[in-house]
């Protein structure tokens, strides 16, 4: 299997506004590892997404 440089898949703006307690409670669990705000929030989001698909799925 050959290697393949990753690409930075397209990306959009969006200004959101969080509650500070959310935002606290965020940067405590990223801080001291290898994670920007943004990459968690777009991983939490993910997350949230495939499991409402997935219970969507379940009830058809």
């Amino acid at each position: 299997m050959a290697f393949k440089i990753p690409s930075i898949p397209p990306t959009t703006n969006k200004t959101i506004r969080f509650p500070n307690d959310l935002i606290e409670s965020v940067e405590h669990l990223i801080q001291g590892k290898d994670c920007t705000f943004s990459a968690f929030v777009i991983a939490a989001v993910r997350a949230a997404v495939e499991e409402v698909e997935q219970e969507t799925n379940e009830e058809t």
